[in-house]
């Protein structure tokens, strides 16, 4: 066996539309926890190159067992191993901000770039650092864009006026608005805490009687695509949807933005969430054949 998808339980559905994308077989990583919160993990019969796919989101328990598994496959007969993070948690944090935090972009991403030859991620919430293989040294570490499933995603007919709610989404708006050349606004914020934000959306009269799609990478409290929305729907917008990479919300959050007028709610499959119905099997396998990992 050359090349094989080795998946976690909780990720089958996204792993095996990547495995038919790939035409490679897939295998479920075997995973047992003890009373204690250890827990035991056990791997298929290696191939030769590994693709090890676990997303991270709600990463403490995820991380410790992804790195139980790639060593299980190391010690297996896996001559190269390349982890599949759809979504890369702990990416936010890449500096100290007060005296005693940890800095834990360097931290994790040291400790998953010695775990592995290679890493695929899709769109990582970097900040300040401008390449993933600045998180990861001595691996190939690939960011990959949702952007075509993203766009894929809209509905064309609908003619939707996109709103990046901030600068920065910038990237994530214009990518998916150039395919149909749609129109696209972008907003400015300024956060004053983790759920309080300011928000302003120049030119926002355009939005008027129109379908209207906020575009970021990440749902998380939902507290800027709250403030965004109230302003769209405040300049008499028709419709509000929301396209996202990432869904990280709580039910709660949801509801909150249900509440705030938000009529539909999308997002890729890189996590588990029930909004998450944009398949990303393609993007990811164009780039893993273009760079000969399968």
């Amino acid at each position: 066996m050359t090349s094989a998808i080795i998946a976690f339980p909780e990720c089958s559905a996204p792993a095996a539309r990547l495995a038919d994308a790939l035409g490679i077989p897939l295998h479920e990583v075997s995973l047992r926890r003890f009373p204690d919160g250890e827990s035991l993990v056990r791997v298929a019969p290696a191939p030769r190159t590994a693709l090890l796919y676990r997303s991270l989101d709600r990463p403490n328990e995820k991380i410790v067992e992804l790195l139980l598994a790639a060593a299980a496959l190391r010690d297996a007969g896996a001559e190269r191993l390349v982890l599949v993070v759809p979504y890369l948690a702990y990416m936010r944090q890449d500096a100290a901000f007060h005296d005693g935090e940890a800095v834990s972009q360097r931290i994790v991403g040291k400790l998953l770039a010695a775990a592995c030859d290679a890493l695929i991620t899709i769109d990582p919430h970097l900040h300040r650092i401008a390449s993933l293989a600045e998180v990861m040294p001595g691996i190939d570490a690939v960011s990959i864009s949702a952007a075509p499933a993203l766009s894929a995603a809209l509905d064309p007919a609908c003619n939707p006026l996109l709103v990046g709610p901030d600068e920065e989404s910038r990237q994530w708006v214009e990518a998916v608005a150039a395919p149909g050349g749609l129109e696209f606004l972008l907003g400015g914020k300024r956060r004053r805490g983790d759920r309080d934000v300011e928000l302003e959306i120049p030119h926002v009269g355009r939005a008027a009687g129109r379908n209207v799609v906020l575009v970021d990478d990440l749902i998380s409290s939902g507290a800027t695509l709250k403030a965004a929305a109230r302003l769209l729907r405040s300049a008499g917008a028709r419709s509000i949807g929301v396209l996202a990479t990432h869904c990280l919300a709580s039910e709660p959050d949801i509801a909150q933005l249900r509440a705030e007028g938000i009529a539909t709610i999308r997002a890729t499959d890189t996590t588990a969430s029930g909004l998450a119905d944009v398949p990303t099997a393609e993007v990811l396998a164009q780039e893993i054949r273009r760079r000969g990992w399968c």
